[in-house]
């Protein structure tokens, strides 16, 4: 035997002993099956489909059951062997990195429109238009109340009881309409519900059609005393969930659920009789009985950094008083956490014909005498 059968022989010698063990190897393996994983139990899982050791038992009728758990389907991608795939293991799949552009995409219109109505409601709060105001009402209704049922509620006060906030990534627009409310009743009170909020829009819409004569006007007593309601409102309904931990008691302190047209036959009579207490006692849930409302009303007490302006002659003019339907201007006193910034006493403080400070001015720069009009 000559050298190089000496050193071929060991290596074919080799080959032939292993590739028994390398065709074992190729063998495609029993796929295990459906219900050998455990799963861990989650507390919306399913009663149906828990089992013995936290692995979920085998729905009756075949299904499957990593679908009742949320998880794809057997044959759905990302399942495993895909049908008429050659790769049983998905070895061939990649995992695929989320991006905060696949993040931002399905958030990216909504965020858009939230966005372009808060700039427009913020124009026609410093334009002091009442045609804007109210085409902002109208947008709020229609955009914010119908299309997307999204107001701040006392179930978003719910959250810091147990700290438990939605994800920052997933819940973006939730965060920019809670920071938009928060930042602006830090500056100026409570304009989120004099412009922001589905609701409070409905009533002064509401309000602008209704003829004047069939309304009632609390007296200045009735007004404030009525106001602590919304208070007692606040402060049980959030103690009630902190000991209980029932999240729908918010379906019977506030009427949001309105837009999204489900309630029971009692939840539809309350909303009804409240909507036709609203049409003689203007913006009844607003001044007397919203938990939002107080909260907000709190923080503006405190805080509220660009108050309305206020004359010396405003001690003894009743005009905005008359003037104010929420029932804040009380004397020459503006009641800031009652006062939701509608424009209506700024309108008037910087109206030169119908303000007493600028009537007062104008005949001192003209030595008018007292009973002369000032444009004579």
């Amino acid at each position: 035997m000559n050298r190089a059968a000496t050193t071929l022989l060991p290596i074919a010698l080799l080959v032939l002993l292993s590739g028994p063990a390398v065709a074992r190897a190729q063998e495609p393996q029993a796929a295990p099956p459906a219900n050998a994983a455990a799963a861990p139990a989650t507390p919306d899982t399913p009663a149906a489909v828990s089992g013995a050791a936290g692995v979920p038992a085998q729905p009756a009728g075949g299904a499957d059951p990593w679908a009742a758990l949320g998880l794809p389907p057997a044959g759905a991608a990302g399942a495993g062997q895909a049908a008429g795939s050659d790769d049983a293991w998905g070895f061939d799949t990649e995992a695929k990195v989320e991006t905060w552009a696949d993040i931002l995409r399905p958030q990216a219109t909504d965020l858009a429109l939230m966005s372009l109505f808060f700039v427009f409601a913020l124009v026609s709060f410093f334009r002091k238009s009442q045609p804007l105001k109210y085409a902002t009402l109208a947008m709020s209704v229609a955009y914010l109340g119908i299309t997307k049922s999204t107001l701040i509620s006392v179930t978003d006060i719910f959250r810091f009881v147990h700290w438990d906030f939605p994800e920052f990534k997933y819940s973006i627009a939730w965060y920019l309409i809670g920071t938009f409310t928060v930042v602006t009743t830090l500056l100026w009170g409570r304009l989120y519900c004099g412009r922001i909020c589905a609701f409070g829009a409905l009533t002064q819409l509401l309000d602008a059609v209704v003829p004047k004569k069939i309304r009632w006007e609390p007296s200045a007593k009735v007004e404030r005393y009525a106001g602590y309601v919304k208070y007692v409102l606040l402060v049980a309904v959030v103690g009630y969930y902190a000991v209980t931990d029932h999240f729908t008691i918010y379906r019977y302190v506030e009427p949001f659920w309105m837009y999204t047209r489900q309630g029971s036959v009692l939840l539809w009579t309350m909303l009804g009789t409240l909507l036709v207490a609203s049409v003689v006692v203007r913006n009844l849930y607003c001044r007397f009985l919203c938990p939002v409302g107080a909260m907000l009303g709190l923080i503006s007490q405190v805080t509220t950094l660009f108050r309305i302006k206020r004359w010396s002659e405003c001690k003894t003019c009743k005009i905005c008083e008359r003037t104010c339907e929420w029932g804040a201007i009380r004397g020459p006193q503006i009641v800031r956490s009652e006062c939701v910034r509608c424009d209506d006493c700024e309108r008037l403080y910087e109206d030169e014909q119908k303000c007493v400070h600028w009537i007062v001015v104008h005949r001192k720069a003209k030595n008018l005498r007292v009973g002369e009009k000032v444009g004579a």
